[in-house]
Formats: C-alpha cells, structure tokens, sequence
C-alpha cells in the first residue's frame, strides 16, 4: 500500500456545531481503516458532543476540554465562527501539533469552521499533508485536499483562499457517504420509479436540533391534511436537548408517529421512507444518492445558499425556516406537490443524479496515492 499509514482527525460535536462535521470524518476514517489506515481524532468535549460515536466505531479520540473560558485569542483575522472553538486558537493549533507527532500521522484532516490558514501553519509539522473539508469558502487554507460537498458550490468561490495546486474536490459528487448508500442506491431508485403516491414520511434534522424544530414540524403536520394518511418516522439524536418534547407530542399526533432514537440503520430507513423532511448538511447528499424526494429546512442561515441551490435545480423543495410566517402553509403545500406522481419521480431523478454515493471511496484512495487518474 502506497501513502498514509496513520491520518489525524481535528473535528468537534455540540450544541452549537452539530454532529455531522463529526460524523463525516468517521465516514472517511471508516474508509481508511478498511485500507489498513489508522485514524485518530483530537476533538473537543463541547456540551452536547458525541465523542461516544468515535469510541463506537472503534477510532481513538483524543479529547480536549470544552469551553475553556479562554478567547479564542490575538489572530490577524478571526473566522466568522471563531466562538465555536471555545479556546485560544494558538493552544488548539499546538495540542494538535502534539498530536500530530506523538502519532507520525502522514495526513491532518480538519472539518471546523473556526480553523483557518493561521491555526493550520501553527498545527501543521513539516512532512505531513494538510485535507480541508468545509462548507462556507469564507477563510484562507493551506490545504492540499480541499472538499466542499454542497450544491451551487464553484472552484472559483476558493479563489485566493487555497494555494495553487490544492486539489479542490467541489460537490455533491464528492460527498462522503458511507458505502451502503452506494450498495442501497440501485433498490432506491427502483422503488422510487414504482411508487404511485406517498404513504411514509421520515423526518430527520439533526441530531441536536437544539432549537427543537422537529417539533415544529410535527405542530403543522398535525394541522395539515394531506399529511392525515402518511405514516411517519422521527429519528433524533439521544443527545438533543428537546427529545422529551419530541416523544410527548409525537404521542398525541393524529398520524401514527415513531419517534427513533440514534439510529444505526439510517441508508435503510432513507430506502423505505417515501419522503422525507431534513435539514441542510451531510444528510442531504445521503437522501439524494438514494433519490429520496425532500422538503428540506433551513436551520441556520449559512445554510440558505445551499438550500436555494437545490431548489432551483429541482433537487428538493426548500422550506422557510420554522419561526418564519407561512412556515405551516409551505410544509403543506409541499406535501401536495410531491404527492403527484409526476412531480415526485421527477424530483427523485435529479436528486439521484447529483450523487452516487461513492466519494468517500474515491477519497480514500486520492489519500492513500492510490487513485486512478
């Protein structure tokens, strides 16, 4: 085997990050073992990790403390999201560094929206290969991997913020997917093309939804007709703050309602659901890699972008956010759009041609010099 022996993980979990930053390095980290590669992730106990899910999947966390009270510290020019790091940059960027050559990792890959080109040079020993997975093209990098999986997303949006020569990986096709979504995808579609009209909803935001808009969600589902013959499914994060307000109202719908906890079998829930509400992020591409036809959320507002991308080019049907007015009447119009036949095979087509699942794959291989050009 050509390439790296050993890569580093630098991602965190919480309440205000999320979980799928975390979760899809665990995908690529997955990969990688599966070619002899050991992965190790430094990570931060924020409130609401799930560092657990790294223990899970049998990769070593080394964990540093959460909030430390500290400012993120004096810095020529502090991402937009410096205050989720919740430490002094330069300390992070030297526990990493430590890590980095306690452990001889060949490669650093960073997915942190308060990590820049100034924390990377601090970070990075000489010799070892810096992957960049982000979302917002906000920030310089010093990357010579740069992912960025979303939807309206161009080469040009990195312009000055990568050196010349870093091998920019842009959109959905390179989504990091784990393989059964690639394996599923052939059943999906199938399925999708035979369906007649919607009988199963999956609802799935996150697995924080900090701000509890799954129930919202269930609120105008209760009220909305077209929804009175779905069966739906709810699948939330053990650690979200508002599962008990999930369960109670789920238990007074009108609509028969599971509520799901911390599922481990997410590819075959997407593959048996008829439709699904989700929010922008790493699930989005899952959902799509399988066709699955989507009213999907806004949750905060760097997700807009991505979501207006998707819509226009008919990929999912974008939702306002839930505090917004006419939420409830959007959802339900929604609702009635896809439930004609035409509509919903034809949202389930461009969706499944965004993606087939196997970016991950092809990563794995662009790291481990293996990749056939």
């Amino acid at each position: 085997m050509n390439g790296a022996t050993h890569i580093l993980f630098r991602a965190d979990s919480g309440l205000e990050i999320g979980t799928g930053h975390l979760m899809r390095c665990l995908t690529l980290a997955d990969g990688l073992r599966a070619e002899g590669v050991e992965a190790v992730f430094v990570t931060r106990e924020h409130c609401g990790h799930i560092i657990h899910a790294i223990n899970d999947r049998g990769h070593r966390a080394v964990v540093l403390p959460g909030n430390t009270g500290a400012p993120y510290g004096d810095h020529p020019s502090p991402p937009a999201h410096a205050r989720w790091l919740e430490a002094d940059w330069r300390e992070d960027a030297a526990a990493t560094r430590a890590v980095l050559e306690d452990t001889g990792a060949d490669w650093l890959v960073i997915d942190h929206y308060a990590l820049d080109s100034a924390w990377q040079q601090k970070a990075l020993p000489e010799g070892v290969s810096l992957m960049v997975l982000d979302d917002l093209a906000d920030r310089p990098h010093v990357a010579d991997v740069l992912l960025d999986q979303n939807a309206g997303r161009q080469v040009s949006d990195y312009a000055g913020l990568t050196p010349e020569g870093c091998d920019l990986r842009i959109g959905p096709a390179h989504a990091l997917l784990r393989p059964e979504f690639a394996r599923l995808r052939p059943e999906a579609l199938a399925r999708r093309e035979a369906l007649t009209r919607p009988k199963t909803l999956l609802i799935t935001l996150g697995g924080i939804d900090k701000d509890n808009a799954t129930g919202r969600v269930l609120e105008a589902l209760a009220q909305a007709p077209v929804a009175q013959k779905l069966r739906i499914t709810v699948v939330i994060g053990g650690s979200g703050p508002n599962l008990s307000a999930v369960r109670t109202r789920a238990a007074t719908m009108p609509i028969p309602t599971e509520v799901a906890l911390g599922v481990q079998d997410m590819s075959y829930r997407m593959m048996g659901a008829d439709l699904c509400i989700g929010a922008v992020g790493s699930t989005a591409w899952e959902r799509c890699a399988l066709g699955l036809p989507t009213l999907q959320m806004v949750l905060a507002d760097n997700q807009r972008d991505a979501a207006l991308a998707m819509a226009e080019h008919g990929l999912s049907l974008a939702l306002p956010m839930p505090e917004e007015p006419g939420f409830a009447h959007a959802l339900a119009a929604g609702l009635e759009q896809l439930s004609e036949t035409r509509h919903y095979r034809a949202m389930a087509r461009a969706a499944a041609a965004l993606t087939d699942g196997s970016g991950a794959g092809r990563l794995v291989s662009r790291l481990l010099d293996t990749e056939q050009i």
